[in-house]
């Protein structure tokens, strides 16, 4: 039995085709994981963004702690999550302790953290993700740490205090091609973001570096084979690349159904450009499979 993803297209009668369906699962663990989250006060991006995989990781006792709270401080049109001001960063003193005992609950190998945007703090909440991982470090000294993170408007303070805790993986998604910033990402900068991701790789070079974007929202292909180029030249090791679904009404709409053909061209096109690892499909999101992913980029 197949069934549509959760989704809230501007046209209601709009069927999904058929690759974007995917099987029913059970979800006692879903609801297992859940309760053990909400009991610790955690988010998870899967979640608060709506992720089409969230039940299919869940039930594998995977997801992506999304910390820092709940609200964004950015407004981009693709995004389901909360905008507005967040808690103060003293209401989340124990977040890391607790990211890190729910990690270690779930006897997880590999531990994806990610946050919102916050903007309005000094250092947009990176001395946040590095006790994070400081904390899940000491509880799961063998565990493999990715994080997710913002640009940090470009401090490069910022991003040295994440990257001197010593995370495996280093992502930061660029989202969409350029063209298309001023819809999709309007209070972000592409140029920064690649400036980003070059400085994580030159600053900590055994740190894999990862980038990820949608597709379906109003790209060229000639663009796709653009922006793959500019992560390669600066320095990425490892990209994904997924469908974009429209969260809510009030969202983006959906410009394309990207075929999954044209998915195996865009990996197949990364692949000669030199990337460790290219995850391309209509389901794959920056976070999913993420050890999988990491495994592939050591092997390549």
């Amino acid at each position: 039995m197949l069934v549509q993803i959760e989704t809230t297209s501007a046209e209601p009668t709009q069927r999904l085709p058929e690759w974007l369906c995917k099987p029913v699962r059970n979800t006692d663990a879903d609801h297992s994981l859940k309760k053990m989250l909400r009991t610790r006060g955690l988010h998870t991006v899967c979640e608060e963004a709506r992720c089409p995989n969230r039940n299919d990781c869940f039930s594998r006792g995977a997801a992506t702690f999304m910390i820092l709270g709940d609200v964004c401080s950015r407004s981009c049109g693709f995004c389901s999550i909360k905008t507005g001001r967040g808690l103060p960063l003293d209401s989340m003193r124990d977040e890391p302790e607790q990211v890190a005992e729910a990690a270690a609950q779930l006897k997880l190998n590999y531990v994806v953290i990610t946050s919102v945007n916050r903007d309005e703090l000094p250092d947009g909440g990176a001395g946040h993700f590095a006790r994070t991982i400081h904390a899940v470090r000491q509880r799961l000294p063998r565990a493999k740490i990715e994080v997710l993170t913002p640009d940090f408007k470009g401090n490069r303070e910022a991003l040295h205090a994440v990257l001197d805790a010593e995370p495996d993986t280093f992502n930061h998604n660029v989202e969409t091609v350029p063209r298309l910033y001023l819809r999709v990402r309007p209070q972000a900068d592409y140029q920064q973001s690649l400036d980003v991701l070059r400085e994580a790789h030159r600053y900590s070079p055994k740190t894999l570096t990862k980038s990820g974007f949608m597709v379906g929202l109003g790209e060229r292909r000639d663009e796709v084979k653009t922006l793959l180029e500019d992560l390669r030249t600066h320095d990425v090791d490892v990209v994904t690349i997924g469908q974009y679904l429209q969260p809510t009404r009030a969202h983006l709409p959906v410009a394309e159904y990207v075929h999954p053909d044209v998915f195996d061209e865009y990996k197949a096109y990364g692949e000669r450009l030199g990337f460790r690892a290219v995850f391309s499909g209509p389901l794959v999101r920056s976070s999913f499979m993420a050890e999988t992913v990491r495994e592939i980029a050591d092997r390549g």
